[in-house]
């Protein structure tokens, strides 16, 4: 079943099995639409329990099945045992910051000294360099861990290696064959990796680091003869989450229950820095994963993206109130800059675009675009083309680029791979996101290398049009009881999608724009039903145009349900991604539900 809807795309409703959902319903008491979902997510029936509720217990592994995770370990206890002084170097985006305060708040409740050093995105660029090694050095430290970066870092570990300090890697990016001459690398894309864990980002790298060290501690009974609390790792869980939503890794496995119970320890608000930017945010309801995603997230990152590469980091670390508050003040105000920065980048690139829209992959360069934005500006047209972006910023003949790719075609790879044929002097990342350096005159030829890779691979994504949903549901299950149905499945996000919903023949009551972007809007369906809906970002696009004219003729809607909490009052509203105009439905699914 398929409907062409506004925007150019083809609605299609996902497969399940009703076997399936008579199974789940007779055998863990599951409503039909919690049935359904689980079927379409093809959930395996003796995973149901665990995925409805995730527990760290239930997918916790040893940590030491990554490799090089037991001689960090016992490395570290060296250092620990002699309270040497710890470099640590973290990434500038959200997923950095977070592993960075995961072993600085460890180390500080060890009475353990350390050292951060977040590098400058503009100035120094991605990982670690020789400058930055030489700066935390000469503060004294006597080893160094690299975080969300460093596995492709050669020239700065080879010169910590010669000046005798060990570098302990704990990142996510891939690899290549070949290895930096580090004391340790603990990364689950490791090519010789067996842990099966490729899908933790580096703050849940970090974590299964603490794991394991923290237990190494507890056998030699350091805790007990250094009269110190063993941590409780339970409560680091809200950073760890944060890595895992802003990073965009898929929640499954113990993603899943990391981020299940990091937000319950968000909204203890323990962590100052989080709780400050929920305050300053003015965040009344429970915390969930949108203020993860699109609150705490572009704060935390905005530092980096205008040059305070370090403000995320000591935003999480800090817990003197006043110096938080100026962070996460500063931050937020970062964040207003960084979004007019991002605005004006997009306007500039959409006008180049036209010309390449037919291109599989969408490679744009131009002088001078803000560094700090061409990674949220090659996200965004990602979603609106369906495409992989790459975008180039040009300065004194070389290019820097930020790559957003789609599911189904590994940027990260395709980056390494195009530096091993020197196409690139540097770059690297993971499956949905990437980073490199270019010289001018090879930006052709990498875009010629890039969509031979995409079309050999993904020839089937190139013409997708297809807007995959769940079900057809009637209008008035836009309410409290369907939707806390609905979060059973809950947390949602990468590989584990927020489920979307058809809902058909209404009409448009009162359309009104809001903060100059979105569209709010009344619906009401044949029966009555009033719906409150808002389309985010659609004041310029077909959605918006035709929620604004006024017409009369009934359509249908696509998205997903949000609930709106406000002073202490609950309310189911519909998120619109797209509309349908003409009925075009075949045929109806076997039951409308709600």
């Amino acid at each position: 079943m398929n409907s062409l809807s506004v925007s150019g795309k083809n609605w299609v409703l996902k497969s399940y099995n009703q076997e399936d959902i008579s199974f789940l319903k007779d055998n863990f008491f599951l409503d039909e639409i919690t049935s359904k979902l689980l079927s379409i997510r093809k959930i395996d029936k003796k995973n149901v329990s665990h995925f409805l509720k995730p527990s760290i217990k239930n997918y916790l592994p040893n940590p030491d099945t990554l490799i090089d995770m037991k001689k960090s370990s016992d490395r570290t206890i060296e250092t620990i045992k002699q309270k040497e002084k710890i470099g640590i170097l973290g990434d500038y985006d959200v997923d950095g910051a977070s592993s960075t305060a995961l072993l600085g708040k460890f180390f500080s409740e060890l009475n353990i000294p350390y050292e951060i050093y977040i590098p400058d995105r503009r100035k120094e660029g991605y990982g670690p360099s020789i400058q930055s090694f030489k700066t935390l050095i000469s503060k004294g430290v006597q080893i160094i861990f690299t975080v969300d970066c460093g596995t492709l870092s050669f020239e700065a570990i080879e010169y910590a290696k010669e000046n005798r300090i060990d570098v302990i890697v704990i990142d996510h990016h891939q690899s290549e064959v070949k290895l930096p001459k580090a004391f340790s690398i603990i990364n689950p894309n490791r090519l010789d990796d067996k842990s099966s864990l490729t899908y933790l980002c580096a703050a849940g790298v970090t974590f299964m680091f603490l794991i394991s060290l923290s237990k190494e501690l507890r056998l030699i009974n350091w805790y007990i003869e250094n009269q110190v609390i063993e941590p409780n790792l339970i409560e680091y869980l809200d950073l760890v989450s944060l890595g895992t939503v802003c990073d965009v890794v898929p929640l499954i496995g113990l993603n899943r229950a990391i981020v299940s119970q990091g937000l319950k320890i968000l909204k203890n608000k323990k962590n100052l820095g989080l709780k400050t930017l929920l305050d300053i945010c003015e965040v009344q309801s429970s915390p969930n994963i949108y203020h993860m995603g699109y609150v705490l997230g572009p704060r935390i990152n905005a530092g980096g993206r205008v040059g305070k590469s370090s403000h995320g980091a000591k935003l999480l670390l800090n817990k003197d109130p006043r110096e938080v508050f100026k962070l996460a003040k500063e931050l937020d105000d970062y964040n207003k800059e960084r979004q007019m920065l991002e605005k004006d980048v997009l306007q500039k690139i959409l006008k180049i675009v036209n010309n390449h829209i037919s291109d599989p992959v969408l490679v744009i360069s131009g002088k001078n675009l803000h560094e700090g934005v061409i990674g949220i500006v090659a996200s965004k047209l990602k979603d609106k083309f369906n495409k992989p972006v790459i975008i180039i910023s040009i300065n004194n003949n070389i290019g820097k680029a930020s790559a957003r790719s789609v599911f189904g075609f590994d940027i990260g790879a395709a980056i390494i791979s195009a530096t091993q044929e020197k196409i690139l002097f540097k770059g690297g990342g993971h499956k949905m996101a990437g980073g490199f350096s270019i010289k001018v005159e090879n930006i052709e030829k990498f875009k010629n290398f890039v969509i031979r890779k995409f079309t050999k691979i993904n020839e089937d994504l190139i013409k997708d049009k297809r807007m995959y949903l769940d079900s057809v549901i009637s209008s008035s299950a836009i309410n409290l009881d369907f939707y806390n149905k609905i979060n059973l499945l809950a947390p949602f996000g990468s590989g584990n999608p927020e489920p979307k919903f058809i809902i058909e023949n209404l009409k448009c009551v009162n359309s009104k724009i809001i903060k100059d972007r979105h569209i709010k809007t009344v619906l009401v369906g044949e029966e009555g039903s009033v719906i409150k809906a808002i389309a985010f970002n659609s004041v310029e696009n077909e959605i918006g145009a035709y929620l604004l004219k006024k017409d009369n003729r009934l359509f249908n809607i696509a998205g997903k349900l949000s609930l709106n909490e406000w002073k202490g009052q609950s309310n189911v509203e519909f998120i619109i991604d797209d509309i349908s105009v003409n009925k075009t439905f075949k045929k109806k699914v076997p039951s409308s539900i709600g």
